[in-house]
């Protein structure tokens, strides 16, 4: 984004550049509050660059990654007193976008700011999408860029169909891959101390063996 400002800043037609914006943004936010004010809860729709994306049905490997998931996590963040676990339906709002990820982790630091009747959220400390084809582009392009620039301190990448998993840490406002595997063991920078197989996320009897760890683990 420096790079960007910094030949703005020599461009003379900044000021027209300026009021373009302007004009854009604020037909945009006029957008976005219809967004807001028609959404349905029984829908799952994002506001991406000034246009309403509603999400289409998934496949029940895309449903099962996903439900893996967030059963490992929540029953470890829930034991460990760690925050907020959310799955699909949580409205995240950044500056310019709504986002409704898979699955996504508030630190206790940030969960003690929510709101049991709040409807949009700030952006949250851990993010993991399960890609599908129609949203594989907007998951490693757009969203990718806009939880970087917003501080999402981790991302997961699931591809349900090679059963892949991607791990971005955020350092210096940018994601790096740490991890891209099908086996072995994964372990959270966001989430302390969450550490699960791979497996664990697609395969049931891998799922259901970690489960029974998490809950049973002594050290929790």
């Amino acid at each position: 984004m420096d790079t960007i400002l910094e030949q703005l800043r020599h461009a003379p037609q900044l000021r027209l550049y300026y009021e373009a914006i302007g004009e854009l943004l604020a037909a945009e936010a006029a957008c976005r509050e219809h967004f807001y004010a028609t959404v349905r809860e029984d829908e799952k729709a994002e506001f991406i660059n000034g246009e309403v994306i509603v999400q289409s049905p998934v496949k029940l490997e895309h449903n099962e990654a996903g439900l893996n998931l967030i059963s490992l996590l929540r029953t470890y963040v829930v034991r460990h007193n760690l925050g907020i676990v959310g799955y699909e339906k949580l409205l995240i709002a950044l500056t310019r976008n709504d986002y409704e990820p898979d699955v996504c982790f508030f630190s206790a630091a940030k969960a003690a700011h929510l709101q049991p009747d709040q409807i949009r959220f700030p952006d949250p400390d851990f993010i993991a999408e399960v890609l599908t084809p129609s949203t594989a582009t907007t998951d490693r392009g757009i969203k990718f860029t806009d939880y970087a620039a917003h501080g999402v301190a981790e991302y997961w990448l699931i591809d349900p169909a090679t059963h892949t998993v991607e791990q971005y840490e955020l350092r210096d406002a940018h994601y790096h891959l740490l991890t891209k595997a099908r086996s072995d063991t994964i372990t959270s920078v966001a989430v302390a101390g969450f550490s699960i197989p791979i497996a664990a996320i697609f395969e049931r009897s891998a799922h259901l063996a970690t489960l029974q760890h998490l809950l049973t683990d002594t050290a929790a």
